[in-house]
């Protein structure tokens, strides 16, 4: 009976340790979220700024010769692409159900393939599916540390279509829709879609004063593209981030329900080995006592 206690003792600790971990990892989830979708938020006005700046320049001439030149780029090559995922696990489904998407959406269309990892558990599923990688790189931690992954990402991407390596460039990530819940999204990024760029050059400017792009367009046009592809690359990380997170809290709600279920098992099984064992020690007394002769 001891032992049996000493052990239910045990396993009641264990699982009070294992509640503190998951509440903390639970709270730093919540936490991180609202962070990343801040800065999802914070970036919309800048994104406006360049959809603007990209009209005007979409409107005039000087930008035909680059979309010729993206359009030679093209002719040949690979098509990229970049798939977020996580470094760590107690995501839930997060990893799996990006990398399947991309997988399926890439298998539809013809041609080589060549992906970019963003995550260690990401990358083991594209690799695991037969997708050649170009690279790889770690998740982010913070804010600050998604704009250097953003220009690793920019340069060796460029100094690959310039050499006729990929030929197109897409995005995989998971985008929140609600909160702890996330869907599968694909950007193509380039070549710039057609359509898009017909939708930005009709936008009304917002004011009264007519825009005009000083010096060489075609210079504002691959400045203005630049930071568009960055705003673009800086969404998808920091949305994949707050998707991540909402998974992770959402598996340490759920993981909280278990271990609270657990305790509660334990903690009864516990009291009711120890109710047990205080009453036999009662009913040994009362038959010591009723053994003991009367005078």
């Amino acid at each position: 009976m001891s032992d049996t206690m000493v052990g239910l003792r045990r396993k009641i600790g264990g699982a009070g340790d294992l509640q503190s971990v998951v509440r903390t990892m639970k709270a730093l989830a919540a936490s991180s979220i609202g962070q990343y979708e801040q800065s999802v938020s914070a970036l919309a006005d800048y994104a406006r700024t360049v959809e603007l700046g990209l009209s005007v320049c979409f409107r005039e001439d000087s930008s035909m010769a680059l979309m010729g030149e993206q359009k030679r780029q093209t002719a040949a090559g690979a098509i990229g692409a970049v798939v977020f995922g996580s470094d760590q696990g107690l995501v839930g489904q997060f990893n799996e159900v990006i990398a399947d998407y991309a997988v399926k959406t890439l298998a539809a269309r013809p041609g080589q393939h060549r992906v970019w990892a963003i995550g260690e558990r990401v990358q083991t599923r594209l690799a695991d599916a037969g997708l050649p990688l170009l690279g790889f790189y770690s998740v982010p931690n913070s804010i600050k540390a998604i704009t250097p992954l953003v220009g690793q990402i920019l340069l060796e991407s460029e100094t690959r279509r310039s050499h006729g390596e990929i030929a197109e460039l897409h995005l995989f990530y998971n985008r929140p829709t609600s909160r702890g819940v996330y869907a599968p999204v694909n950007q193509r990024l380039l070549p710039l879609d057609q359509t898009w760029r017909s939708e930005l050059a009709i936008i009304p400017w917002p004011t009264g004063n007519l825009p005009e792009v000083i010096g060489s367009g075609a210079a504002t046009l691959r400045a203005l593209i630049h930071e568009y592809l960055f705003i673009s690359l800086f969404r998808a990380c920091a949305e994949s981030l707050a998707s991540e997170n909402a998974s992770r809290l959402t598996a340490m709600q759920r993981a909280e329900k278990n271990i609270d279920e657990l305790l509660e098992d334990l903690n009864r099984h516990f009291h009711q080995l120890r109710q047990s064992g205080i009453d036999e020690e009662l009913f040994d007394v009362i038959s010591g006592f009723e053994a003991l002769p009367k005078e």
